[in-house]
């Protein structure tokens, strides 16, 4: 008995060894196991990791989770030369979009549609329809005219799901001669007044058409944006114009974004949404002693606040006897519209991004360059004096003005001015725009649209006016008519025009 306790002690450190051996070898294998689980549902797709959601290699954009379908119908293979007139890639793969479908029409809720009046290229047309694409939107009125409306640039527009071109016409003039805005108060005072004037009463009337049109297509809502701005919808659960409107409340007529400037910090701006992430922000999402107390030194000298206006742009509820009140501004027949401000999110507005932007305004308008002939034509204080230097300087002269009044090349008040809070970066759109050409969205468009532009390049193009001005030469019936005669009695509210930011008064500056 006394000889079999070693063996009963040898059994008993054997067992516990064996057990020990055991829970180690299972305290290795379950970690072990659930990265391999964890991995494997990344790699299906089945799990999002919020570290790397905007990391350089996270391919998909929030708000996109929900869609369905392929994007291969609007990609086309083409080796023309016309493909490199935007971006270097020619791949025709989308790593990013994985489930994205640009030619979504009844998958996404609320429908958004987008209208704009332009006269611009694809260079900047395309970027901004597939970044507010991007976005939700899912509809897209286009009222061209000028370089937009010329075959190269305008069939290629046509070929992209969601995107209606509507020509500045004799038929679409005197259409718009039946508008009843001409036999009410509240825009009249924009009438037979040249270039900004005389554009803002263009988009009012085309903003008054669009309506009509989403309603047709079945909208919620409508934007009117120029195609140097973008929505950056900040505050929403998602990186999405979509996410961030299906929030509003059911009683929300309106939706007001206030505006914030480009501020950029080279002369030198090619693609101003790819190369662009400095931005002034808005007196409406500052505080006041802020935006006040560097007021002096966020202005550098120039007119106002803001290079050109401040009151921001809106979205509105498609709904009965809805119309437009100016560029800016929504408004409602029947009723005031309830509207309500967001806090975070804004319209970016890319104001004189390139050195280009000086003469292209300045061939856009016929006045003289005088102090007293500008007032004639523009609103805003600094587009007066930004055409008159277009117009009289020499091109050194005018880059030196451009330098001074527009880049912001002093880095130590950058940086002060960014740390107030004045100035922030914002670099979403930067990004989403360059991964759209970086994966051939836009060269893409341009080849699947070539078959098109080769059979329409030597085609008449009778009935389109490439130019039409109102209160000029060569009036159509739209515009050819007595000016209102307004009762001094007369009692309405005019519609609001683009507002330079409150000045160190503290209220709105007038015209």
């Amino acid at each position: 008995m006394a000889g079999s306790r070693p063996t009963t002690s040898i059994s008993q450190t054997s067992s516990a060894n064996l057990f020990t051996s055991r829970l180690l070898l299972l305290l290795t294998l379950l970690p072990l196991t659930l990265a391999a689980f964890a991995f494997l549902l990344q790699w299906r797709g089945g799990l999002t990791d919020p570290i790397t959601r905007w990391s350089p290699d996270h391919h998909e954009f929030p708000g996109m989770e929900s869609t369905s379908g392929s994007i291969k119908d609007t990609i086309r293979n083409s080796g023309s030369g016309c493909t490199d007139l935007l971006g270097q890639s020619h791949s025709l793969s989308f790593p990013y979009f994985r489930d994205w479908k640009f030619g979504f029409g009844s998958d996404l809720k609320p429908k958004i549609c987008i209208t704009t009046s332009t006269s611009a290229g694809l260079e900047q047309t395309l970027p901004w329809i597939f970044y507010h694409k991007v976005m939700g939107v899912s509809t897209f009125f286009l009222f061209v005219e000028g370089k937009a409306a010329s075959p190269t640039v305008s069939k290629v527009l046509e070929t992209i799901p969601g995107v209606k071109v509507i020509y500045r016409t004799r038929e679409l003039e005197e259409q718009q001669a039946k508008s009843r805005i001409w036999n009410e108060t509240w825009l009249s005072s924009f009438f037979y007044k040249p270039c900004n004037y005389e554009l803002f009463v263009k988009q009012s009337l085309n903003m008054e058409m669009a309506i009509v049109m989403a309603r047709e297509a079945g909208m919620d809502w409508i934007i009117h944006l120029d195609t140097d701005e973008l929505i950056h919808p900040a505050g929403a659960r998602e990186y999405s114009l979509r996410q961030l409107l299906l929030d509003v409340p059911g009683n929300v007529d309106m939706v007001i974004f206030p505006n914030y400037e480009s501020s950029v910090e080279r002369d030198d701006i090619k693609e101003p949404f790819s190369e662009v992430s400095m931005f002034k922000k808005n007196y409406d999402h500052l505080p006041k002693d802020v935006y006040f107390g560097n007021y002096k030194e966020a202005t550098r000298g120039n007119p106002n606040y803001f290079l050109t206006y401040g009151n921001g742009k809106s979205a509105a509820r498609i709904q009965d006897h809805l119309r437009p009140n100016g560029a800016h501004r929504w408004h409602n027949y029947m009723k005031t519209p309830n509207e309500v401000k967001l806090d975070e999110a804004a319209v970016l507005h890319y104001t004189y991004p390139k050195f280009s932007d000086l003469t292209s305004r300045r061939d856009r308008c016929g006045c003289k360059p005088t102090k007293e002939d500008v007032k004639r034509c523009f609103m805003l204080e600094f587009d007066r004096a930004a055409f008159i230097i277009a117009s009289t300087a020499t091109e050194e002269e005018m880059l030196h003005w451009y330098r001074e009044c527009i880049v912001w090349t002093d880095k130590a008040l950058n940086l002060k001015l960014l740390r107030k809070g004045i100035l922030t970066r914002i670099y979403a759109p930067m990004v989403i725009v360059q991964r759209l050409r970086e994966t051939g969205v836009f060269t893409s468009v341009i080849a699947s649209a070539q078959k098109v532009l080769s059979s329409v390049m030597n085609s008449s193009t009778a009935g389109v006016t490439s130019s039409s001005k109102i209160g000029h030469d060569g009036e159509s019936k739209a515009t050819a008519r007595r000016v209102l005669q307004i009762p001094d009695n007369a009692s309405f509210s005019s519609a609001i025009p683009p507002l330079s930011p409150p000045g160190l008064e503290g209220t709105y500056m007038e015209m």
